[in-house]
């Protein structure tokens, strides 16, 4: 059944992203805005085809320009936060070249960066303010890599310089920095406890391919969006300052989704 499951959903993935993926590649082309939009509502189709339900605590901030910063659980993530709001993902060099993913990654306008070489961090954060600037909301993971759900890593610091890159470049007097947490919280109906989260999480040398096939077969999954209070960051404030704040958020907003004690709307 499982298998079987996976199968028919693949097919329908498939036949949905070559649907997409040409709209998506003359929106780019053509500089229209729906290459901000068309990315939701494809993530909400794939989100529905997967069987993921979406709770969602608090909301996006209104201020502009806007960075989000969080924890990284899986590739599920980039499916739910993408079908709250338009959004495109800070995401490691190394994913530009992955099959099908990749191009996934660069038509949602992904901001690629090289984490193993510091160098090109100022590069980086200039780019990312750049993209700030003018108007485009990007999701930062803050931890630098992803999890196994059971705890928030420490918060990397560099990148959330580019709030204030932002400042000093774009002319921004303002940058409103967000703490967002993703926690999954049933699968197929039932409590996902300790155990159960690093079955849910991608993380560490796992392939993708027979992750992907693990969620596929299992059915539906509950997967909890809380966004934290927005953090003003101006031209003297200190990003590691920034980081510890927006990290400590997003570890109780985590802790409180897994426990079953955030309040979300029907």
């Amino acid at each position: 059944m499982g298998t079987a499951r996976a199968a028919t959903l693949t097919l329908v993935l498939a036949a949905v992203s070559l649907a997409g993926i040409p709209l998506q590649a003359l929106a780019l082309w053509a500089g229209s805005p729906l290459a901000r939009t068309i990315p939701v509502f494809y993530h909400r189709i794939v989100g529905r085809i997967i069987g993921i339900r979406r709770g969602v605590a608090g909301a996006p901030a209104l201020g502009r320009p806007l960075l989000l910063a969080g924890n990284h659980v899986s590739w599920l993530d980039i499916t739910v936060l993408s079908a709250v709001l338009p959004v495109s993902f800070v995401a490691k060099r190394e994913v530009a070249s992955w099959p099908v993913f990749g191009l996934f990654a660069k038509l949602q306008r992904s901001v690629f960066v090289d984490r193993e070489r510091r160098s090109l961090t100022a590069e980086t954060a200039a780019e990312m303010a750049g993209r700030l600037g003018r108007g485009d909301v990007l999701m930062l993971f803050a931890e630098g890599t992803s999890s196994d759900h059971n705890r928030v890593l420490p918060f990397r610091t560099a990148l959330i310089g580019a709030a204030r890159a932002t400042i000093a470049g774009e002319g921004a007097a303002t940058v409103w920095v967000q703490p967002v947490s993703i926690a999954y919280t049933r699968w197929n109906g039932l409590p996902v406890g300790r155990r159960e989260r690093p079955r849910i999480a991608w993380y560490g040398d796992m392939d993708l391919g027979p992750h992907l096939w693990r969620v596929l077969k299992e059915g539906r999954i509950d997967a909890v969006v809380s966004f934290g209070t927005p953090i003003a960051v101006g031209q003297g404030d200190d990003r590691k300052q920034i980081a510890a704040l927006a990290e400590a958020e997003v570890r109780a907003m985590t802790c409180a989704a897994q426990r079953g004690k955030t309040a979300v709307p029907a």
